[in-house]
């Protein structure tokens, strides 16, 4: 009886203070128009781009391996 009644007001805790949590609105601070930056810059080669050389060198290790697409 009193395991039952401390896990019900342990699960009426949890949920009260996710509810109330919620309710408060933890909003992030706005931030600035100058403080934002826009990128007007090259990105740069992109990550997991494949050469040419690459994709020869790929297409040639799958000749000799026997492999079929």
């Amino acid at each position: 009886m009193k395991k039952t009644i401390i896990v019900g007001f342990a699960i009426l805790a949890v949920s009260t203070s996710a509810a109330l949590a919620k309710a408060k609105g933890h909003a992030k601070p706005k931030t600035d128009a100058a403080a934002t930056t826009t990128n007007t810059g090259s990105t740069g080669p992109f990550i997991g781009q494949v050469s040419a050389a690459d994709r020869e060198l790929y297409q040639k290790s799958q000749r000799e391996s026997g492999m079929k697409k």
